[in-house]
């Protein structure tokens, strides 16, 4: 990607934050516009507004308020590289030392991570891996193929392991969506009376996944057996018709299994009208890269060059519908207790 002038990051900085108008004030306090050095030492950076990006800086801010370090948290005007490598450029010219990003291309956002290390900064990514090797120490996220492919198999059981499934994706120009659909078509390939019997994507806008959905649904919904969406706005737009769906008699149930846990989707668990969805750790990619960071600037190492954090997933039924945030909270509290004795030394 090409190298954005410094006069022009500067420009799109400015307008992020005017953009922005809908984040936090930044943790530490500082008015984030004014070209003065932050008070905060850590900043973490969401692409742009999103369901998934709010989760995020949820988790960034509590680590704020638990670990008592300022965090400054900025949002962005779009999803990509470009936008992502102009405003943290930007932003790296006001002395931050550690970085939570994430990685908007799996190859591009490795230039601007050398950028930051070639400053003295460090780089946590989350939510999605870059390219390996990568200048970043860690990566916190989600096992992308394993939570897609658990996904995938507990469909593939509500469904009595035959009959046809919707793939409905959400962006093809997101890093983790190739890999969400790959682990998709890998898991079905396994069962032999399975077949993926259409697949629908680009649908970044509930109401544009609403109308996908719905368009297929109407042409195709005598021959579709199961559904499963792997981002957050089809998964919202499709619990929603797919409940409307299999509370009329008169259909035969589609079953259905989404990503993320919207309240309209577990709503929906809980009624019994969906059957499952995959909750992700989204507060802990936000909260793990920040308290990997807070260790880091206070001079503590990673032990190895680089590590991926799997931060964990649970698939939500009907049976765990009340419980399941116990068990998202355990798995961040197990990494939190292993940073120091698995992740990180102190060179003592």
């Amino acid at each position: 990607m090409k190298r954005i002038a410094f006069t022009a990051a500067a420009m799109i900085l400015t307008g992020l934050f005017a953009v922005s108008c809908n984040r936090p004030s930044s943790s530490s306090g500082t008015d984030a516009s004014a070209n003065s050095t932050p008070t905060a030492q850590i900043v973490w950076y969401g692409m742009m507004p999103h369901p998934y990006i709010n989760q995020v800086q949820q988790g960034a801010a509590k680590a704020s308020k638990d670990l008592g370090v300022p965090i400054d948290q900025v949002v962005g005007q779009e999803w990509s590289q470009e936008n992502e490598t102009a405003n943290v450029e930007a932003l790296s010219t006001k002395g931050y030392k550690g970085y939570s990003i994430f990685p908007g291309d799996a190859a591009g956002a490795n230039g601007l991570f050398q950028e930051l290390t070639g400053r003295g900064g460090f780089v946590v990514a989350y939510g999605a891996e870059p390219n390996l090797p990568t200048p970043a120490s860690f990566t916190v996220a989600t096992d992308i193929p394993g939570a897609a492919a658990a996904a995938c198999e507990e469909l593939i059981t509500l469904m009595g392991d035959q009959g046809n499934i919707l793939d409905v994706l959400e962006t093809v120009t997101d890093v983790n969506t190739k890999k969400r659909r790959d682990a998709v078509i890998a898991t079905v390939a396994k069962h032999p009376n399975v077949k993926i019997i259409q697949e629908i994507s680009d649908m970044t806008q509930e109401d544009v996944a609403r109308n996908k959905i719905e368009q297929t649904l109407a042409a195709d919904a005598g021959q579709i057996d199961g559904v499963i969406t792997t981002g957050y706005n089809p998964t919202v737009a499709a619990a929603g018709l797919l409940s409307e769906w299999n509370k009329d008699a008169t259909h035969k149930r589609i079953h259905f299994v989404g990503i993320d846990t919207d309240p309209r989707v577990i709503s929906a668990i809980r009624d019994g009208s969906i059957d499952a969805t995959v909750a992700q750790n989204p507060i802990g990619h936000g909260y793990i890269s920040c308290a990997i960071l807070k260790l880091m600037v206070d001079g503590w190492k990673p032990r190895q060059q680089y590590q991926f954090i799997d931060a964990g997933m649970v698939v939500v039924t009907k049976d765990n519908v009340d419980t399941y945030p116990d068990q998202v909270q355990k798995i961040t509290d197990g990494i939190m207790g292993d940073l120091k004795t698995k992740y990180l030394t102190n060179g003592q």
